[in-house]
């Protein structure tokens, strides 16, 4: 147990851990005013000792409390940004209010099972977002049997979505020749763009493997492109200092690892996309001496994670007449005064799109797109697989091959032809 004594004008606690090498180990703390809080400080110190370093007690603690130890200690450390603020959301906004004020080793299947039941009766969310539901239930208490202990069985395994009459509508929309002549010709002068769409449409690129590209990804002598980072947004506390962007943005760039080991890769690009890509880069350059001092760059600063105390890239903007001490970083899909912003260059498009142009679509449709049309033409699965950045063949297939009507047809043609051999 503790002890605690007066070292000259100030109270200090002590108590024994366990030895080490044989040897006698205490821990010892000084500059308590009183003798209370001495007393007090050293029984919070020693319990959270006997806890193994934990200040609860796992068996009577909340879910609620559970869930943001999970947060701090799995997720922040090991997933991706977006990864974490949809977890965040979808526990702030579901399962906190409705089951979090149970203790961790009070929740039970039926408990869990019930709670899903009823977010569909009420709720009315589709398939894949009451999926993430689960998905934060089964991996957050997997954690707490698996890893950490604090329950000894997982009474998530066994709980099951509820039975959909009417199967999910698959998101993608497989563009036409006509629908991706419409979408450039509608955003011919806005370059930024347009040539982040081409690039997309022509590599099947994701949306922040995209907007990540730096000038140095491009070889256009060699006609390939390298993907070997992504952008991420993250939403900063405060007004950031020298935003170039109107009212009190939030918003800083950051360079984020690749989706998978296998998104790293290099593609080769076509002469369409090269040639395009030429003009785009030739156009920056005059317009970098047309706004001379007031054309905005960029710079690379090294930062470290607060949450996994790893070094990370953050984007620092700052008008070119002002001179920074850092590596310029040359963003390939900038505007034309020089300003990046990321993925929310595509937002006021695709609302164009959606309403004047009358296309119901995303971005990523531009690499389902590319996809489909590839597996159509005959593309070897293997390459195509490769191409996108995928780690298995099955993903290829599943996710992002759709079943178009000429797919249809040429299944049909085969038989007929197969049929008439015989």
């Amino acid at each position: 147990m503790i002890s605690v004594r007066k070292r000259g004008k100030v109270y200090q606690y002590q108590y024994d851990i366990a030895p080490i090498d044989g040897k006698r180990k205490r821990v010892t703390k000084s500059g308590f005013k009183t003798k209370a809080e001495a007393e007090k400080a050293g029984t919070i110190a020693y319990n959270e000792y006997m806890q193994t370093g934990h200040n609860f007690v796992p068996s009577t603690m909340s879910y609620s409390d559970y869930l943001d130890y999970w947060l701090k200690e799995h997720c922040q450390i090991n997933l991706k940004y977006h990864t974490i603020q949809a977890y965040q959301n979808i526990i702030k906004n579901h399962v906190k209010p409705r089951i979090g004020y149970y203790m961790l080793s009070q929740i039970t299947t039926s408990t869990l099972q019930e709670f899903i039941n009823n977010i569909y009766v009420e709720k009315g969310f589709s398939k894949n977002f009451l999926k993430n539901i689960l998905k934060v239930l089964k991996t957050s208490f997997a954690y707490a049997t698996d890893v950490v202990g604090f329950v000894k069985e997982n009474p998530a395994l066994k709980v099951r979505l509820p039975k959909y009459d009417i199967p999910d509508e698959d998101p993608a929309h497989i563009f036409t020749k006509e629908e991706i002549n419409m979408i450039l010709d509608r955003f011919k002068n806005n370059h930024a763009f347009y040539y982040a769409a081409l690039t997309a449409y022509y590599t099947g690129l994701r949306v922040s493997e995209v907007f990540g590209l730096t000038w140095d990804d491009i070889d256009l002598d060699k006609q390939t492109l390298t993907v070997n980072k992504n952008i991420v947004e993250k939403n900063q506390n405060g007004s950031t200092h020298g935003r170039h962007l109107s009212g009190k943005a939030k918003t800083v760039w950051y360079f984020g690892t690749c989706k998978t080991p296998s998104s790293y890769r290099t593609i080769d690009i076509g002469d369409t996309l090269t040639n395009a890509l030429k003009e785009f880069k030739a156009e920056q350059e005059k317009y970098k001496q047309e706004y001379g001092d007031s054309y905005m760059k960029h710079y690379a600063k090294e930062v470290i994670n607060q949450y996994t105390n790893k070094p990370e890239i953050k984007i620092i903007n700052a008008f070119a007449e002002i001179e920074v001490a850092l590596p310029e970083v040359n963003l390939v899909f900038v505007k034309n005064n020089g300003v990046f912003e990321g993925t929310a260059t595509v937002k006021y498009p695709f609302k164009v799109i959606h309403y004047e142009l009358g296309i119901s679509c995303r971005f990523h449709d531009f690499r389902d797109t590319h996809a489909t049309r590839l597996i159509e033409a005959g593309a070897d699965i293997k390459a195509v697989s490769k191409r996108l950045g995928h780690s298995t063949i099955r993903t290829t297939y599943e996710i992002y091959v759709r079943v178009t009507s000429k797919m249809k047809n040429d299944t049909v043609e085969r038989f007929e032809q197969f049929a008439l051999n015989l």
